[in-house]
């Protein structure tokens, strides 16, 4: 079994006559062989400008007069083990698959809206950061699945072209993730203090008007990288298998000049990030005069994060320069030394998504901290003026502040209405209780001693009267009073209307509202 993928032009072994070759143990036609411009190299593979076959072992492929093989196995397969970068691309691949889980429990927290978004503010400016570490992470962990194969192929084919154009696809991702999170950290500190004074930053000044340039200049940059690099040939990346296909083929092509200009470009976007958060310290904290007074502003307001991303990507995109001149360094290569693409290219990428997941985790909602501050200045101007604000169990009506006007009205209409309502509210308003009437006539002796018991008509006529109505004997003197004038009771509020009022029901008044 060969050890090494060099392979060299050999001659055709002989056979049993002129017309006749053997391959590990097979007669081959030889005239056939030469008809579609087979050829075999010294590490045992037999191939055209088409196809490749092997040709030790246990493969012994047979072909037909016609061009056809039969029982063949192509060249183009996982034949070895894997070896440093297989096992570093599996250990890569798992973090950029985890970090994706991460990524959008972060997204969730930090672009869902507490309040209502504002025109100058868009909820998807910060949700841009996240967006792009998904991109990046999903290049990274395709690039690191494939870079199993560069490995494990007995000759190269499209796993290299596959690792290599994700590997640098994700630069102008890296560049995005960065600058979005440096361009929201200066939208954030402008929200904030346009919330506590609407007027303090206008919208037409210099500071405007390089926050809208800014953003384009950087993503013209980035975006020629991305020109530069990824749409071009990559064919000529497999040929690496012999030394004089590397150097005549590989190569030149993966130094190229496109190469270097898209690793130019992406020094310049970087750049690009530093001017922008210069510019936001500048404008959104304070300012000092001398040096070591900026220094040390600049050490205290400078965000962690945002400090440590930018050096790891500065390590990303000085790799990727140096890797444009230098073929020895370059993951384009398929016999590299590991730690370079895997320490100077994966590994800073990682660092920082790592970094954005734990800061994510550890901040809060913008939202949050708005309602919050606003909250804060709310008790300090209470504070200045000194206003001192009830506690909520102060107020007997609480329920009704969440309650429309319609509910409102309805609740009053109720406490002065008639029917039910207000039988309930009247019985309510007696400190005693309810005066409940009832006959007692049973147990009341036969004659009222408060009553003139004389024998007149005007009497019998008072008492029959009463019983006439249907109505019974009252237990107080004011209400077995009846004048002659209202014929109405002093208690029951009974009243009796027309000269026939003892052929009618009695009219009950029930409230001041019937009247």
């Amino acid at each position: 079994m060969p050890l090494l993928n060099m392979r060299e032009l050999l001659q055709f072994p002989e056979g049993d006559n002129s017309t006749d070759t053997v391959l590990n143990g097979v007669h081959f036609n030889l005239t056939a062989l030469k008809d579609f411009n087979y050829t075999i190299y010294s590490n045992n593979t037999v191939s055209n400008n088409s196809n490749c076959y092997l040709i030790f072992d246990n493969f012994k492929p047979t072909m037909l007069s016609n061009g056809s093989w039969v029982n063949a196995t192509t060249c183009y397969i996982p034949y070895y083990k894997m070896k440093g970068r297989g096992i570093a691309s599996v250990a890569f691949a798992s973090l950029f698959c985890v970090s994706i889980m991460f990524t959008l429990i972060n997204l969730r927290k930090h672009g869902r809206l507490f309040l209502r978004e504002d025109k100058r503010f868009r909820v998807v400016g910060r949700r841009w950061q996240w967006y792009w570490m998904l991109f990046v992470a999903a290049c990274g962990m395709i690039s690191t699945i494939t870079g199993i194969d560069v490995d494990r192929y007995y000759l190269q084919e499209l796993p290299i072209v596959l690792q290599s154009f994700f590997f640098l696809l994700m630069v102008p991702g890296a560049l995005a993730m960065v600058w979005e999170a440096t361009r929201h950290w200066g939208s954030w500190q402008e929200r904030q203090l346009v919330d506590a004074d609407p007027y303090t930053l206008p919208q037409d000044d210099k500071r405007a008007r390089t926050e809208f340039w800014v953003p384009l200049v950087f993503y013209l940059f980035a975006w020629l990288n991305f020109f530069m690099v990824i749409p071009r040939s990559w064919t000529a990346i497999e040929r690496q298998n012999t030394p004089a296909m590397k150097e005549d083929i590989a190569r030149p092509a993966a130094t190229n000049a496109r190469g270097k200009a898209g690793a130019i470009f992406a020094g310049i976007a970087w750049f690009v990030i530093i001017f922008s958060l210069n510019h936001s310290l500048r404008w959104y904290k304070p300012r000092t005069v001398g040096i070591f007074n900026k220094i040390n502003a600049f050490c205290r307001d400078c965000p962690t994060k945002l400090f440590i991303a930018i050096i790891l990507l500065a390590i990303r995109v000085g790799y990727g320069i140096a890797s444009a001149w230098l073929w020895d360094l370059s993951i384009l290569k398929d016999d590299v030394a590991v730690y370079w693409p895997m320490a100077l290219g994966y590994g800073p990428i990682l660092l920082i998504i790592i970094l954005f997941e734990i800061a994510g985790f550890v901040e809060e909602n913008e939202d949050k901290k708005i309602i919050e501050q606003r909250r804060a200045r709310g008790q300090m101007y209470d504070r200045e003026l000194g206003i001192v604000h009830k506690p909520s169990w102060w107020d007997r009506h609480l329920g009704d502040r969440f309650k429309s006007d319609q509910e409102r009205l309805r609740n009053m209409t109720t406490e002065v209405g008639g029917g039910r309502p207000t039988a309930r509210r009247l019985e309510q308003s007696i400190e005693m209780g309810n005066m409940n009437i009832r006959n007692r006539s049973s147990s009341r002796p036969a004659e009222d001693p408060f009553r003139d018991q004389s024998p007149s008509n005007d009497s019998r006529q008072g008492s029959v009267a009463p019983a006439r109505l249907g109505v019974g004997r009252l237990d107080s003197d004011a209400a077995s009073a009846m004048t002659d004038n209202s014929r109405a009771t002093g208690l029951t509020g009974m009243t009796l209307t027309g000269e026939n009022a003892g052929a009618q029901q009695p009219q009950r008044i029930r409230s001041m509202l019937d009247i």
